[in-house]
C-alpha cells in the first residue's frame, strides 16, 4: 500500500517577500518583487530590470556560521539555506541539534548553476600557473550538489541527499522525486525545492538571447507581463523556494500543520521532436504531461480547481493555454482559474517550480486565488481559447480543492504536480 504524502513546511527567498509571511501578504496583495538594477546597465544588458531578493548580512548571519560565511559567494547556496531551513523550522523541527543523524529524513534539492560569481571571483584573482589558488571554499560552491551538501549537513539528514537540475523544471522535478520517496515507503521525510542565484553571468546569457523584456527599464514594475498582449519577454528572477513533504502517519503522528497533500504528477520529456526544441516545447508531450499526472493522482479533470501555470510571459503563453485547454478538455466558462506568480517574481530560472509551489500550497491553505498583475490585455490567442474572467487581476477569495502545478524547461522537459486540500 502506497504511503499518502502531504506538506508540512514551507520556506521561500523570493523578490517580493523573504520569509514566509512577507512573501503571503505580498501574493496577496499583487506586490512586484521586480526593480531597476544599475549594474545590468552598466554591463550593457538590454534589459536593466529583475527579481532580487532582499537579505542583509546581519540576515545571512543568522542561518550560516561565521565558518561557512568565510570566503562565501554563491547566491544559491546562501537563498536555498535560507529557504530550506525556513521550511524545516516551519514543519516543526530543530536545527541546533548537532549531534544527531536522522536516517528518515532526506533532501532532493535542485539547482541550475551555482557558484558562478564564487568561480569568476576565484578565476580572475589567479592565472593557469597558479591553478591550486582558486582556495578551498571555491569547491563546495561551485560544485552542483553544493547547496545539498550545505543543507543536509546543517540539518543532519541521513537518508538520500541530492541535487537535481532539470532547467525550470527543476523546483517541480524535485519535489515530485521527494514524493515518490515518501510514497514508496522509502524515507518518512524529505525537504524538497530548489534555487536559482542573481548572478548577472547568469542572467547575461539570456539577454544575449534576445528572450527577456527590454521594454520596461523606467517601469520595472510593470515589466513581468504572462498571458498579456503587450509582454515582451521574460524578466530573470532569483531565490528559493522549499516544502517539506512527510508521510501522513509521520504527520498525524507528532500532529504537525499539513499544508496540503500531494496527490501525485508526472515527469516526462518531448524529446525536441514534433516541434519541440532546446527552447520550445513538443505540444504533445506538454499535454500528455499534464493528463498522466491527472491519472497518477486519480482524479478527473473537472475536478481541477485553480491551475498555477509556468506562463513566462513570452510568445509560448498561448500554447501553453492551449495544452492546458486540450489537456483538461476545459475551455471558455468551464476553463479553471490560473495565475502565474511570474508576473510578480520574474521567471526565477531553476527556482521558479519551487516558489510557485509554495504560492500554489498557499492558495490551497488559506482558499484565494492570487492575481495576475500586469494582464488587463490578454493575448488575442488565450482569449478565444479561455474566458479572462479565469485570468484574474485582483485576489479572488475561492473554495480550492485541487490544484494543478506545472513546470516546462530548457531541454523539453515537462513536470506537473497535483496538490490537494487536506481532509482525513
Amino acid at each position: 500500500m502506497k504511503n499518502r504524502v502531504v506538506i508540512t513546511g514551507l520556506g521561500v527567498v523570493a523578490p517580493n517577500g523573504v520569509g514566509l509571511q512577507e512573501f503571503t501578504n505580498a501574493i496577496k496583495t499583487g506586490k512586484s518583487g521586480i526593480t531597476y538594477h544599475q549594474n545590468l546597465k552598466d554591463k550593457g544588458f538590454s534589459c536593466c530590470i529583475g527579481g532580487i531578493p532582499t537579505v542583509t548580512e546581519q540576515k545571512k548571519q543568522t542561518y550560516l556560521s561565521p565558518l561557512q560565511l568565510r570566503g562565501f559567494n554563491s547566491t544559491s547556496i546562501l537563498y536555498g539555506c535560507m529557504a530550506g531551513i525556513d521550511a524545516w523550522k516551519n514543519a516543526g523541527f530543530s536545527v541546533d541539534d548537532t549531534s544527531g543523524l536522522d536516517y528518515d529524513s532526506g533532501l532532493i534539492f535542485g539547482t541550475g548553476t551555482s557558484g558562478i560569481e564564487k568561480f569568476r571571483e576565484a578565476i580572475y584573482k589567479i592565472d593557469d600557473q597558479n591553478v591550486r589558488r582558486l582556495g578551498s571554499t571555491s569547491v563546495v560552491q561551485t560544485m552542483a550538489s553544493g547547496i545539498s551538501a550545505y543543507l543536509g549537513g546543517i540539518l543532519g539528514l541521513g537518508n538520500q541527499v541530492t541535487t537535481n537540475s532539470s532547467a525550470c523544471t527543476t523546483g517541480t522535478e524535485a519535489l515530485l522525486m521527494g514524493f515518490d520517496r515518501i510514497q514508496s515507503g522509502k524515507a518518512k521525510r524529505m525537504l524538497v525545492g530548489s534555487s536559482s542565484d542573481s548572478s548577472l553571468y547568469t542572467w547575461g546569457g539570456f539577454d544575449a538571447m534576445r528572450v527577456m523584456s527590454y521594454k520596461h527599464n523606467q517601469t520595472p514594475k510593470k515589466g513581468s507581463r504572462p498571458m498579456s498582449a503587450t509582454a515582451s519577454g521574460f524578466v530573470p528572477g532569483s531565490g528559493a523556494g522549499a516544502l517539506v513533504l512527510e508521510s501522513l502517519e509521520s504527520a498525524l503522528a507528532r500532529n504537525a500543520t499539513i499544508y496540503a497533500e500531494v496527490l501525485g504528477g508526472n515527469i516526462n520529456s518531448g524529446g525536441q521532436r514534433n516541434g519541440g526544441t532546446l527552447t520550445a516545447p513538443n505540444a504533445e508531450a506538454v499535454q500528455k504531461c499534464i493528463t498522466a499526472a491527472i491519472s497518477d493522482a486519480r482524479i478527473s479533470a473537472d475536478e481541477i480547481d485553480v491551475i498555477n501555470g509556468h506562463l513566462t510571459a513570452t510568445s509560448k503563453d498561448s500554447l501553453e493555454i492551449e495544452n492546458w485547454a486540450k489537456a483538461l478538455n476545459r475551455k471558455g466558462v468551464n476553463f479553471p482559474y490560473i495565475n502565474s506568480l511570474k508576473s510578480m517574481v520574474g521567471h526565477c530560472l531553476a527556482a521558479s517550480g519551487a516558489i510557485e509551489s509554495v504560492a500554489a500550497v498557499l492558495q490551497i491553505k488559506e482558499q484565494f486565488v492570487f492575481p495576475n498583475i500586469n494582464c488587463e490585455d490578454v493575448q488575442s490567442g488565450i482569449a478565444t481559447l479561455i474566458s479572462t474572467d479565469k485570468i484574474p487581476t485582483k485576489i479572488i477569495e475561492k473554495d480550492i480543492t485541487i490544484l494543478a502545478k506545472a513546470s516546462f524547461g530548457f531541454g523539453d522537459v515537462n513536470a506537473c504536480v497535483i496538490f490537494k486540500k487536506y481532509s482525513e
